[in-house]
Protein backbone atom coordinates (compact mmCIF):
# COMPACT_ATOMS: atom_id res chain seq x y z
CA UNK A 1 0.00 0.00 0.00
CA UNK A 2 1.32 2.98 -1.26
CA UNK A 3 1.00 6.50 0.73
CA UNK A 4 0.57 10.49 -1.25
CA UNK A 5 3.47 12.68 -0.59
CA UNK A 6 2.35 15.46 1.52
CA UNK A 7 0.74 16.50 4.44
CA UNK A 8 -2.85 15.40 5.64
CA UNK A 9 -5.42 18.11 6.63
CA UNK A 10 -4.72 17.74 10.43
CA UNK A 11 -1.11 17.94 10.27
CA UNK A 12 -1.81 21.42 8.75
CA UNK A 13 -4.02 22.61 10.57
CA UNK A 14 -1.76 21.87 13.71
CA UNK A 15 0.49 23.66 12.30
CA UNK A 16 -1.72 26.38 11.53
CA UNK A 17 -2.74 26.72 15.03
CA UNK A 18 0.76 26.64 17.07
CA UNK A 19 1.48 29.89 14.29
CA UNK A 20 -1.41 31.29 15.73
CA UNK A 21 -0.90 30.53 19.13
CA UNK A 22 2.66 32.31 18.73
CA UNK A 23 1.60 35.14 16.75
CA UNK A 24 -1.51 35.55 19.58
CA UNK A 25 1.49 35.50 22.26
CA UNK A 26 3.99 37.71 20.42
CA UNK A 27 1.45 40.45 19.52
CA UNK A 28 0.64 42.34 22.89
CA UNK A 29 5.03 42.19 23.59
CA UNK A 30 5.27 43.69 20.27
CA UNK A 31 2.31 46.71 20.86
CA UNK A 32 3.70 47.16 24.41
CA UNK A 33 7.27 47.47 22.82
CA UNK A 34 6.01 50.24 20.19
CA UNK A 35 3.94 52.24 22.81
CA UNK A 36 7.03 52.61 25.40
CA UNK A 37 9.69 53.54 22.54
CA UNK A 38 6.89 56.18 21.74
CA UNK A 39 6.60 57.52 25.04
CA UNK A 40 10.57 57.30 25.55
CA UNK A 41 11.13 59.32 22.05
CA UNK A 42 8.15 61.72 23.64
CA UNK A 43 9.65 61.93 26.86
CA UNK A 44 12.97 62.81 25.41
CA UNK A 45 11.47 65.58 23.10
CA UNK A 46 10.02 67.00 26.12
CA UNK A 47 13.15 67.45 28.08
CA UNK A 48 15.48 68.48 25.29
CA UNK A 49 13.12 71.29 24.51
CA UNK A 50 13.02 72.24 28.53
CA UNK A 51 16.73 72.44 28.61
CA UNK A 52 16.90 74.19 25.54
CA UNK A 53 14.15 76.96 26.52
CA UNK A 54 16.26 77.38 30.03
CA UNK A 55 19.52 77.57 28.47
CA UNK A 56 18.07 80.38 25.98
CA UNK A 57 17.06 82.60 28.65
CA UNK A 58 20.01 82.16 30.30
CA UNK A 59 22.26 82.98 27.76
CA UNK A 60 19.67 85.73 26.58
CA UNK A 61 19.73 86.95 29.90
CA UNK A 62 16.62 89.05 31.51
CA UNK A 63 15.57 92.40 33.33
CA UNK A 64 13.09 92.76 35.98
CA UNK A 65 10.33 92.70 33.95
CA UNK A 66 11.34 89.59 32.27
CA UNK A 67 12.53 91.49 29.09
CA UNK A 68 16.72 91.43 27.86
CA UNK A 69 16.12 94.13 25.61
CA UNK A 70 14.16 97.64 24.89
CA UNK A 71 12.19 96.39 21.58
CA UNK A 72 10.65 93.71 24.29
CA UNK A 73 11.74 90.56 22.71
CA UNK A 74 11.54 88.08 25.06
CA UNK A 75 14.39 85.81 26.51
CA UNK A 76 13.55 82.89 24.99
CA UNK A 77 14.06 84.78 21.79
CA UNK A 78 13.18 81.97 19.14
CA UNK A 79 10.97 79.82 20.76
CA UNK A 80 8.40 80.83 18.35
CA UNK A 81 9.98 78.76 15.94
CA UNK A 82 11.07 75.36 17.93
CA UNK A 83 12.93 74.23 15.35
CA UNK A 84 15.93 76.96 16.71
CA UNK A 85 16.14 75.36 19.80
CA UNK A 86 15.99 71.93 18.64
CA UNK A 87 16.46 70.97 15.02
CA UNK A 88 15.12 67.52 15.07
CA UNK A 89 11.58 68.29 17.00
CA UNK A 90 8.86 68.57 14.80
CA UNK A 91 6.97 71.81 15.21
CA UNK A 92 3.29 71.14 14.63
CA UNK A 93 2.91 68.66 17.29
CA UNK A 94 5.62 70.37 19.83
CA UNK A 95 5.10 73.76 21.75
CA UNK A 96 5.95 76.36 24.27
CA UNK A 97 4.07 77.95 26.95
CA UNK A 98 5.68 80.00 29.48
CA UNK A 99 4.70 83.26 32.53
CA UNK A 100 6.97 85.66 34.08
CA UNK A 101 6.68 85.06 37.49
CA UNK A 102 8.54 88.52 38.55
CA UNK A 103 11.93 88.96 39.76
CA UNK A 104 13.22 86.72 36.62
CA UNK A 105 11.59 83.80 37.79
CA UNK A 106 9.74 81.87 35.12
CA UNK A 107 6.80 79.25 34.43
CA UNK A 108 7.73 77.38 31.47
CA UNK A 109 5.54 74.04 29.79
CA UNK A 110 6.59 72.17 26.98
CA UNK A 111 4.13 70.30 25.54
CA UNK A 112 3.11 67.81 22.32
CA UNK A 113 0.09 66.97 20.44
CA UNK A 114 1.94 63.79 19.10
CA UNK A 115 -0.86 60.61 19.89
CA UNK A 116 1.48 59.02 22.93
CA UNK A 117 -0.18 57.70 26.36
CA UNK A 118 0.14 59.91 28.86
CA UNK A 119 0.79 57.77 31.53
CA UNK A 120 3.93 56.18 29.75
CA UNK A 121 5.44 59.45 28.89
CA UNK A 122 5.02 60.19 33.17
CA UNK A 123 6.14 57.11 33.84
CA UNK A 124 9.48 57.55 31.39
CA UNK A 125 10.03 61.02 32.75
CA UNK A 126 9.73 59.60 36.47
CA UNK A 127 12.12 57.06 35.72
CA UNK A 128 15.16 59.42 33.82
CA UNK A 129 14.42 62.23 35.66
CA UNK A 130 14.52 63.92 39.26
CA UNK A 131 12.20 66.61 40.76
CA UNK A 132 10.34 66.57 37.79
CA UNK A 133 6.68 67.72 37.35
CA UNK A 134 4.26 66.17 35.08
CA UNK A 135 0.96 67.25 34.62
CA UNK A 136 -2.15 67.48 32.85
CA UNK A 137 -2.59 69.74 30.23
CA UNK A 138 -5.45 71.35 31.93
CA UNK A 139 -3.97 72.27 34.84
CA UNK A 140 -1.66 74.79 33.75
CA UNK A 141 -3.94 76.74 31.39
CA UNK A 142 -3.33 74.61 28.33
CA UNK A 143 -6.99 73.86 28.01
CA UNK A 144 -7.23 76.21 25.07
CA UNK A 145 -5.02 73.33 23.13
CA UNK A 146 -7.27 70.58 23.28
CA UNK A 147 -5.38 67.71 21.21
CA UNK A 148 -2.45 68.39 24.06
CA UNK A 149 -1.73 64.83 25.23
CA UNK A 150 1.39 65.91 27.44
CA UNK A 151 2.98 68.80 28.86
CA UNK A 152 6.53 69.09 31.36
CA UNK A 153 6.24 71.56 33.34
CA UNK A 154 9.30 73.48 35.57
CA UNK A 155 9.94 76.39 37.16
CA UNK A 156 13.20 78.48 36.99
CA UNK A 157 14.97 81.92 37.76
CA UNK A 158 17.41 83.57 35.47
CA UNK A 159 20.04 85.78 37.43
Amino acid sequence: MSRKKGFSLVELLIVLAVMAALIATITPVALNAIKKSKATQVAQNLKTLASAIENAAYVNGVDDKGIKKPDGTSPFSGTNDITLLARDINKKTYGVWYKHLGSGQYEVAVFTTENVDYTSVKSVLENATSGFTMTSPTKIGLDIYSEVTAAYTFTFTVY
